[in-house]
């Protein structure tokens, strides 16, 4: 089974794997399990890395943690195309929980597009269900 990580779950599965739900930990650590993670996510942990300094204990550099997530952890990167975007201009973001975080919506729009269950620790995602977002939810 295919499924796309939030930046949170990357997080979790490369440095605290505590975090993780032992459901979510159960399907991450089938053999069968194929893992990737949306570019605009590793975008976001380029930025906390430069930023924040998340990640400097574990890697030298930004472009170190970069290979490791392909290399290390085995989720491939998958680019935004033009198809996530235009999921991504009809997303009706949730107004409710003032959610107005651009990163999180391609992250959402980019599962929509792909048809694949998105797995996330965010509150503010069941909303996009209604809209088509196969959530797993991880309960910290």
């Amino acid at each position: 089974m295919r499924y796309l990580l939030d930046t949170n779950i990357f997080i979790y599965l490369s440095t605290d794997h505590d975090k993780l739900d032992p459901n979510v930990y159960s399907i991450l650590s089938e053999p069968e399990t194929l893992m990737y993670i949306s570019a605009e996510s590793v975008r976001e942990l380029i930025v906390a890395y430069n930023n924040k300094g998340w990640g400097n204990k574990k890697w030298k550099t930004a472009e170190d943690m970069v290979r490791s997530i392909e290399e290390t952890h085995f989720v491939e990167i998958l680019p935004i195309a033009k198809d996530v975007m235009q999921t991504y201009s009809r997303l009706s973001v949730n107004k409710t929980m003032n959610h107005k975080d651009p990163s999180d919506h391609v992250i959402i729009s980019h599962a929509m597009t792909l048809g694949i269950p998105l797995i996330s620790s965010d509150t503010r995602f069941p909303y996009y269900t209604r809209q088509g977002l196969n959530l797993i939810f991880n309960e910290k």
